[in-house]
């Protein structure tokens, strides 16, 4: 079995969206993360902008490459301090989860932001007013997606107010909606205190949420001056031959998606994702 391999959209280089579905088919991607207003300058992508046609636009010109959107990246700062600005980010990634369906997809993703606005690291994300403040916002958004048969998508990693799988365990469980599901990168979980125990860090993620994982992100990290600093697939530390036992064993066929990853890196990065699928 190969793994199932996409890209972010906005990690290739295109001049216009028909380029840009041709790009993501000829590297050998079969799927995409779609931020549209990180990849598309041609029209709106302003709230308000879309329609079922817009969606259904978007999708056809994938489809005639035979790609697929597997998310729509909707990435807001779902906690910011500015309840009002909070509330436009929130109406930005609904309007997403409306029209999902128009672009062939199923998953629109986020993580789950930062008490600073331009969301930068603070200790107060792990506080549980931060913790709170995500609950309700996720709430406000399962609640809209529960109507068009659409999935919220949660990244955690140990910036954000969801720093560990526990703690995003127990998101699932204050939000238990079966529209709610989580887009794992464990990368975004590594630290300091378990690169050295890679394999627990993953067991006990695929333990606590493993079920409801839809989507895995790809990229790769590196210790440098006493900091985790994220590379391109391949070219760090990150155990990608255990973590693709557990997926061929777990989650079969699953999208896993390069991200961090751009060219000159993009090839080698999908060989050595092969390569650690064949040895698995």
């Amino acid at each position: 079995m190969k793994a199932n391999l996409g890209i972010r959209a906005h990690d290739l280089e295109a001049e216009n969206l028909q380029e840009l579905a041709a790009n993501v088919k000829a590297r050998g991607f079969s799927a995409v993360q779609l931020a549209l207003a990180k990849s598309i300058t041609a029209f709106s992508t302003s709230t308000g902008a879309l329609s079922p046609g817009y969606g259904h636009y978007i999708k056809s010109v994938f489809q005639q490459h035979d790609v697929r959107i597997a998310v729509l990246g909707c990435y807001i700062n779902m906690i910011h301090p500015d309840l009002t600005e909070r509330q436009r980010q929130l109406d930005r990634f609904k309007e997403h989860i409306r029209f999902a369906r128009d672009f062939g997809c199923s998953i629109v993703g986020t993580e789950t932001g930062s008490v600073i606005p331009s969301l930068g690291y603070s200790e107060d994300n792990f506080t549980e007013e931060a913790y709170s403040a995500v609950v309700n916002s996720v709430r406000e958004l399962v609640e809209e997606a529960e109507k068009f048969g659409v999935i919220v998508g949660i990244e955690g990693g140990i910036n954000h107010p969801i720093h560990t799988p526990k703690r995003m365990k127990r998101l699932l469980e204050d939000v238990p909606s079966p529209n709610l599901q989580v887009i794992y990168d464990p990368a975004n979980f590594m630290s300091l205190e378990n690169i050295h125990d890679q394999h627990f860090a993953m067991d006990e993620a695929f333990e606590l949420f493993g079920d409801r994982i839809v989507i895995v992100h790809a990229k790769d990290f590196i210790v440098n001056n006493g900091e985790i600093v994220m590379v391109p697939v391949g070219t760090g530390q990150l155990d990608y031959k255990y973590l693709a036992e557990r997926l061929k064993k777990e989650k079969p066929f699953i999208n896993i998606l390069l991200e961090n990853t751009r060219d000159p890196h993009i090839a080698e990065s999908i060989r050595y994702i092969q390569d650690r699928y064949e040895q698995a």
